[in-house]
């Protein structure tokens, strides 16, 4: 299908693993978790989903173990945070750089490489054809033709809003970030919910990452290239919301497909075109935090 607005269409797909390490970040930001190890729970995920591929020849197989890996490490994290109280922020960094040499290390023992790994897996991720509609509106054209995991990412982010919502487990996840004391008083215990954050988190993130390396059919390192660190920006600039998150995720994803865009249609250095999504990243961070001042 030719999208009749082409960067519409694929920022819709770059979208994809920033709402899904969003969706599970939300979790651990309404527990009073700020959980900054997103962006090795995707890098992670991505190594473990292409290498479990190439050796299953199932991408199931791959995105399967994508999750659980990333899972795996976001129970450490969980683990080091809540039962024996190191500081959140710290453990978050030593994990992002933990999974950055451990995906560096595993490829070389592996695969022999430390660079691009080109695995041989199944056919890449393929898309999903929906019956075309002759006169349907153009967001329609912009919504179809993706791969299952843009539609699962849309549906877990309603799944997310019902369970936080919804349900009694979302209540009391969110009564930890403020009230604790009740949660205690009622004989809970506010660490359980937190850590069942981060292994929310942990799912997601695994599920981002996979579609990362099942997508492209290759792993590289620092595949996730900083898109769990603006993940965080997502879920602030969407006001810790889902709806929000699929908004500024979609924002952001704009801002990468025309820096992608921009590439070949503009005399402009590529090194400048790619900095775009950052230096647009780091203008929404300062904007978000003069609005939280000023409230």
């Amino acid at each position: 299908m030719n999208a009749p607005i082409p960067i519409l269409h694929s920022a819709v797909t770059i979208m994809t693993p920033l709402l899904l390490a969003a969706t599970g970040g939300l979790f651990t930001e309404l527990a009073g978790m700020l959980n900054i190890a997103l962006e090795g729970l995707l890098l992670i995920g991505a190594f473990a989903a292409l290498a479990a591929a190439h050796f299953s020849g199932s991408l199931w197989i791959g995105a399967v173990a994508g999750v659980l890996s990333a899972m795996t490490l976001a129970g450490m994290v969980g683990f080091f945070t809540l039962k024996l109280k190191s500081n959140v922020f710290i453990t978050g960094l030593a994990a992002n750089l933990f999974a950055s040499g451990l995906t560096i290390v595993l490829s070389y023992r592996l695969f022999a490489t430390r660079g691009v790994l080109i695995l041989d897996v199944p056919d890449r991720l393929k898309t999903l054809k929906i019956m075309d509609f002759p006169k349907a509106p153009i967001l329609w054209d912009i919504a179809m033709d993706h791969t299952w995991y843009v539609y699962f990412s849309w549906i877990l982010l309603l799944l997310c809003w019902f369970v936080l919502y919804r349900t009694p487990f979302g209540f009391h996840l969110r009564a930890c970030e403020r009230h604790e004391e009740a949660l205690v008083s009622l004989g809970l215990k506010p660490d359980a919910y937190r850590f069942a954050g981060f292994l929310i988190s942990g799912f997601t993130c695994g599920a981002g990452g996979s579609f990362l390396s099942l997508n492209l059919g290759v792993f590289v390192p620092n595949i996730s290239a900083g898109k769990g660190w603006i993940a965080l920006v997502v879920i602030f600039l969407g006001n810790r919301r889902p709806a929000g998150l699929w908004i500024a995720a979609l924002v952001f994803g704009l801002a990468e497909a025309f820096s992608n865009y921009a590439q070949g249609s503009f005399n402009v250095p590529t090194d400048f075109i790619l900095a775009i999504p950052y230096v647009f990243t780091l203008f929404v961070m300062i904007g978000v935090s003069i609005i939280g001042i000023r409230r």
